[in-house]
């Protein structure tokens, strides 16, 4: 019988461990996953290309007469402004990630998404630099819980060598909203008019989309397992179920005490994690920013600039679902990390040293940039979640990985030198050293869980199931029965 069981204020209860813990049917298994394939990833793929779509339109604005009328092209003003996304989103993303463990993510990200779509409504009415620049700083404000809150929560539903694929077509939200954005600056150029010039349209229309989809949102993203209306009491059991086979009933983490935190704040998982998103995500963020003015510079005219970025995107999407496909049926992670950043350097080399080459030898580079890069961002994002376990700490590592990891946006706001084009050396060097430091980190990482398996593997941590019963059944994957995914 299925009961529910909720810690002091907590929105998120955890299922008692019921007595149907017979073999699991095939069929059913098979039925579940479809439906949950179908009920959490269109939504959230939705979402988050319109939120990453709302952060990106100031680089196709920008060569679409923005940087002239806000004199934005003066010393580093577009650098700043992309700064200030970054400012307040990396603050945010830590307690909007404590708050959806309190809140119903269908509520609380529903709303997130009404505003900010608002905010970038607004962008199309400015007329003066400070005011842009606030506005940026409140649309990182409230897209700070999006990416982190989806990552929990989806993360409650699968086991550790399903979700990498998933989680995977999700990122491709944002290569189509980089496609699409292009796309739809290149259809609107043509509504310049006297009073309301071409780039304002672009903030306008897609903030207006956006808030819409968040009023639509609210009725259908799906809340955690326990309470998700969706479900019926089987489903709920089976997903328990397939959950405690894959890390185990006592690898859990649903109450936050003392010695709870300590095992999250000590965890060099999350915080290597961290730094590896951090590095591989300069070259993304960086590229997806200026990638306009990159084509802009290869001697395209805007609009032939803006339709050339969808080529790029589909084949970055192309690369991250074929990744995503090979290292959920390898089991492994931290190998295509390492090779998604060697293929990006290869790209990186070639931009590096594209003095005198031909347009379509630098086109040709920016594919394998993306490519590589593109392919090993959401790969990050799984592989933690994938080596935690338990409510409390998969929700901070999520949403500190995420805040460490946006740092890659600040670097990349400023990476690029205006007064360094067409060759930008500064941006191409700094991002293909952060991908090795990035790609390091993974090493390192994997290395010490690596050192970890085989000290549990000979019952070198089986001291820890003597603590008292308060921690034993409170440690997560500090538990001696938890085995790391390399």
């Amino acid at each position: 019988m299925e009961t529910e069981k909720l810690a002091d204020g907590d929105a998120s209860p955890t299922l008692e461990t019921s007595d149907s813990n017979g073999p699991i049917d095939p069929e059913a298994e098979r039925g579940l996953l479809l439906k949950l394939d179908l009920m959490l990833w269109p939504v959230f793929f939705i979402i988050y290309m319109m939120a990453f779509l709302d952060r990106i339109n100031i680089s196709n604005a920008a060569i679409q007469g923005m940087t002239a009328e806000l004199h934005l092209d003066e010393g580093n003003r577009f650098n700043v402004a992309l700064f200030a996304y970054y400012s307040s989103y990396i603050l945010l993303e830590i307690p909007s990630n404590m708050i959806i463990r309190k809140v119903r993510p269908s509520i609380y990200i529903s709303t997130l998404m009404f505003i900010w779509g608002v905010i970038n409504m607004c962008m199309g009415f400015v007329h003066s630099y400070a005011t842009l620049v606030a506005l940026r700083v409140l649309l990182g404000a409230f897209e700070a819980g999006v990416l982190p809150g989806i990552v929990y929560v989806s993360s409650l539903y699968y086991t550790r060598h399903e979700y990498q694929k998933r989680v995977s077509f999700f990122f491709c939200s944002t290569v189509v909203a980089g496609a699409f954005g292009g796309l739809l600056a290149y259809a609107i150029a043509g509504l310049s008019t006297p009073s309301m010039a071409a780039w304002r349209w672009i903030f306008i229309i897609e903030g207006a989309v956006t808030s819409a989809l968040g009023i639509a949102a609210s009725f259908v993203i799906a809340n955690y397992p326990e309470q998700n209306r969706f479900l019926s009491a089987k489903e709920k059991d089976l997903i328990r179920r397939r959950l405690a086979l894959d890390i185990g009933d006592l690898c859990r983490m649903d109450t936050l005490n003392k010695f709870a935190l300590t095992r999250v704040v000590r965890d060099y998982k999350i915080w290597l994690a961290a730094f590896t998103y951090m590095g591989v995500s300069v070259a993304g963020l960086s590229g997806t920013f200026f990638l306009p003015t990159i084509l802009l510079e290869f001697g395209w005219k805007a609009q032939e600039a803006q339709v050339r970025t969808i080529p790029v995107y589909v084949f970055a999407a192309g690369m991250m679902l074929l990744g995503a496909w090979a290292s959920d049926r390898l089991r492994h992670r931290s190998g295509f990390i390492i090779g998604g950043a060697s293929l990006a350097t290869i790209g990186y080399s070639m931009l590096l040293a594209q003095e005198g080459r031909s347009r379509d030898y630098k086109f040709a580079a920016v594919f394998l940039v993306f490519g590589g890069a593109f392919m090993i961002t959401p790969m990050c994002l799984a592989w933690l979640q994938n080596n935690v376990s338990g409510h409390w700490k998969r929700a901070f590592a999520a949403s500190s990985q995420v805040t460490i990891g946006n740092f890659a946006g600040i670097i990349g706001a400023f990476v690029f030198i205006r007064a360094e084009a067409p060759g930008y050396r500064t941006g191409y060097s700094v991002a293909l050293g952060m991908m090795w430091f990035g790609a390091l980190c993974a090493a390192t990482m994997a290395g010490l869980m690596w050192r970890e398996n085989r000290k549990r593997d000979r019952g070198e941590r089986e001291g820890r199931i003597e603590l008292r019963e308060e921690d034993r059944k409170n440690m997560g994957d500090w538990h001696p029965s938890f085995r790391f995914t390399l």
